[in-house]
């Protein structure tokens, strides 16, 4: 079955931990953007927005003609539920267009206390199949996001037996835990720190060793590729490659992973999808523009079916280029930037913009604030000027080769 939906009509779905993750998803071209909110948010408190915060936000994403989605996907506990309904209104008189969530409970409670909200079902929720994607639906779901393991051929199957106003997404880029769709209890068997609860210290991402009963003290490294033993690590997802699969499969949202990491990261990512999306770049330059990101070795995941024998990834983070500033303005041949990782006088800063990804600022003239020459800029988040005849803009990323 063919959707003849053309690529650049998909949604292209972007996190945001912070107010600067939110406004590069939206700069750079995403359709819709998702965010934690301050219940059941399923991250680090420190990647939840206030309501006054997702009120900004909504304002933001509805000012561009786009969408704004929180995620209500922790399991959840019978006090929290008795404060759904308030949480829920709340976040409808914020401007928000739907919240994702996992929890049954929770679904239903919001379906029956806030009807206006859309709801979509996470990926936690583990949906491998058609019927279970109608039980959601029956229940007041209007999207489903694919449980991870499934291939391009179940999803096609999945959406052949289902309404047409049931939505599919499907996650395409970003860091995937070792465990089922996310649902994982090696954090809160270690620690006590429960990642269904928003609190995993990421454990998979630690180097173990065997140790054998009756001697203690004495540790065996797991070899796994070299002298690596990374055994719970896994890859990165990057589907750069497979999204006229998965749109003609039937998905209709296209979903990046990631709200714990930096604007730099947001951005670069959602505008190497957005113009394969849109036919203006080639999917080769696209991929050189997700390797500038740090990730792990990439994958495409369960699409193709099992994952590979090689899928091991030795807990390396590779990446070609480092962060160096934000654009602030650029007036009069001259560019405001708050720089955010260390370069020097006569770097060549490439630049990530919608329009001059590929252009290179020369920083032969910098200076501070007060006009004093800058040889090395290494504070962070300083403010700098330096010169150059390029037409930047507020918004636009600034990088070095690393």
């Amino acid at each position: 079955m063919s959707t003849n939906k053309h690529k650049s009509d998909t949604e292209l779905l972007a996190p945001a931990g912070s107010m600067e993750a939110l406004k590069a998803a939206l700069r750079f071209g995403a359709d819709a953007v998702y965010l934690g909110g301050p219940l059941l948010q399923l991250r680090a408190k420190s990647a939840g927005f206030t309501f006054e915060e997702i009120a900004e936000a909504a304002a933001l994403a509805h000012k561009s003609g786009k969408r704004l989605f929180v995620t209500v996907n922790a399991l959840a506990f019978n006090d929290e539920i008795e404060k759904l309904p308030i949480y829920g209104n709340r976040l409808l008189d914020c401007g928000v267009d739907a919240a994702i969530v996992s929890d049954l409970g929770v679904l239903t409670t919001l379906h029956r206390t806030c009807p206006k909200l859309e709801l979509h079902v996470s990926t936690q929720a583990s949906c491998t199949n058609y019927a279970a994607a109608m039980t959601w639906y029956e229940l007041g779901a209007k999207r489903i996001v694919l449980a991870r393991e499934m291939t391009v051929d179940e999803i096609r199957k999945l959406k052949r037996n289902i309404p047409d106003d049931l939505e599919l997404e499907a996650f395409i880029h970003g860091a995937m835990c070792m465990a089922y769709s996310g649902r994982c209890l090696l954090s809160s068997a270690i620690l006590g720190r429960s990642g269904n609860r928003g609190d995993c210290a990421q454990p998979c991402r630690w180097k173990y060793a065997l140790v054998e009963e009756t001697r203690p003290n004495q540790s065996f490294p797991i070899v796994q590729e070299g002298n690596s033993s990374y055994v719970l690590s896994s890859r990165d997802l990057n589907c750069i490659g497979l999204l006229d699969e998965l749109i003609d499969s039937g998905v209709t949202s296209l979903k990046i992973e990631g709200r714990m990491k930096t604007e730099y990261y947001v951005g670069v990512v959602v505008n190497a999808y957005r113009r394969v999306l849109d036919g203006t770049m080639r999917i080769e330059e696209a991929q050189s523009e997700l390797n500038s990101v740090s990730h792990r070795p990439y994958t495409t995941g369960f699409y193709h079916g099992e994952l590979p024998e090689d899928h091991s990834n030795a807990g390396v983070y590779t990446q070609t280029h480092r962060f160096a500033g934000n654009v602030l303005a650029c007036e009069n041949g001259v560019a405001t930037v708050m720089q955010r990782n260390r370069f020097e006088r006569g770097d060549a800063l490439e630049v990530v913009s919608p329009t001059l990804t590929g252009a290179v600022l020369q920083a032969d003239d910098i200076t501070d604030e007060n006009g004093e020459p800058v040889a090395i800029a290494n504070r962070v988040q300083q403010i700098l000027r330096i010169k150059t005849d390029l037409p930047l803009s507020s918004g636009d990323l600034l990088r070095i080769k690393a």
